[in-house]
């Protein structure tokens, strides 16, 4: 980090720490092997809530390498291998606090420059790429229809990025809050149809 990186990240921890403390003190009859996981989930929780840019990126980190070893273990289909990635990584980073990191890349990148370039090549980076090289497997097999495979990724990556921001900004203000599985079911269906080479009967109609 540069020395105003951390400086401004010696300011936040000076602010987050008694927060974390307080909301630490009704927990003290708990092993003291557990503290430290809790104060790093009370701490995530404060960071996602204020929007303050550190945070735990080294738990996202291994969610993409798992669906790397995936992409290049999986014997089927891109279509199927398509629906196990973002459901994996909606289980392991969209589903829980770890959600509300990309809210805190994008509010804090102008003040935290060197966490925001970890994030674009350690997360972003490897998530177009990991969807592109689906993509490509699915061209090759024949069971994709031939497009221009980078901004085809980035314009899926997209959706996926606006329910994580969305989670922890408008839903909060919402009656009936759309559940992520109805979400990713209704993304899935509409990319795959768009992606996959339409069967001679479709194609004639």
């Amino acid at each position: 980090m540069t020395n105003q990186s951390v400086i401004r990240y010696g300011q936040l921890l000076d602010f987050v720490k008694p927060a974390v403390k307080r909301r630490s003190k009704s927990r003290r009859e708990r092993r003291k092997e557990s503290r430290p996981s809790e104060l790093l989930a009370a701490a995530l929780e404060l960071f996602v809530e204020r929007g303050f840019a550190a945070t735990r990126l080294d738990d996202v980190v291994p969610a993409i390498a798992n669906a790397e070893t995936l992409v290049s273990e999986f014997p089927g289909g891109a279509g199927e291998l398509l629906r196990l990635v973002v459901s994996g990584m909606w289980s392991s980073v969209g589903g829980n606090l770890l959600s509300g990191i990309p809210k805190l890349i994008i509010a804090e990148s102008g003040n935290f420059p060197d966490l925001a370039r970890f994030y674009y090549q350690e997360v972003i980076q490897r998530g177009l790429a990991l969807m592109a090289g689906i993509l490509k497997r699915g061209i090759q097999q024949g069971e994709f229809r031939t497009f221009d495979v980078d901004p085809t990724a980035r314009a899926m990556m997209g959706p996926l990025l606006l329910m994580m921001l969305w989670r922890h900004s408008f839903q909060k203000h919402e009656s009936d809050p759309l559940s992520a599985e109805r979400y990713l079911d209704s993304y899935l269906t509409l990319v795959l149809e768009g992606l996959r080479v339409p069967t001679p009967g479709k194609a004639a109609a």
